[in-house]
């Protein structure tokens, strides 16, 4: 038979039981609320990004694309800051775009699935444009870090474009 001091004794023991288990509810909720929060700022981040892809930026990016060049020394003939001001600052602009937002990957501050989602086409071919170029660039300048964050996030959204499109690996 169950005793006034048997329930008494129980009471404290489902107390503590049913605050470890709110507790452990609570933190459950927290941690989703938390990585919610961390998604929509990515978002709303890369978003911000996005917007700065506009129309200049679309036709900096097809005339780059037309661009030919046999080596660094030619580019530069061609395309440099003395011989050609408006070609170079389109370069650099582009180049500084895509390196912003591989400094932002290489932080974790964007999802890398994200940005392929919206800008994976034109991050591949910009680089593999522009990937001979940037490589001279280092050595004939004495500049490792050249273009550096350009190919970190090529080299993070490369593979994600080709798990996605077995088709396109090359």
């Amino acid at each position: 038979m169950v005793t006034f001091d048997t329930i008494l004794q129980v009471i404290p023991a489902i107390s503590v039981s049913i605050a470890a288990i709110y507790y452990a509810l609570t933190l459950r909720k927290a941690e989703k609320d938390r990585q919610t929060t961390i998604d929509t700022r990515q978002a709303q981040l890369f978003m911000q990004i996005r917007e700065k892809w506009d129309i200049d930026m679309i036709r900096r990016r097809f005339e780059i694309m037309s661009w030919e060049w046999e080596d660094y020394h030619d580019f530069i003939e061609k395309y440099g800051p003395d011989t050609n001001p408006d070609a170079w600052s389109k370069l650099i602009s582009m180049g500084q775009f895509f390196e912003g937002i591989g400094v932002l990957v290489k932080r974790g501050l964007i999802d890398p699935a994200l940005v392929d989602d919206l800008l994976s086409g034109p991050i591949i071919q910009f680089w593999e444009k522009t990937e001979p170029f940037f490589v001279e660039m280092r050595e004939v300048m004495k500049w490792p870090q050249a273009g550096e964050w350009l190919e970190y996030l090529y080299n993070q959204i490369k593979p994600i474009v080709e798990q996605q499109h077995p088709e396109l690996k090359t």
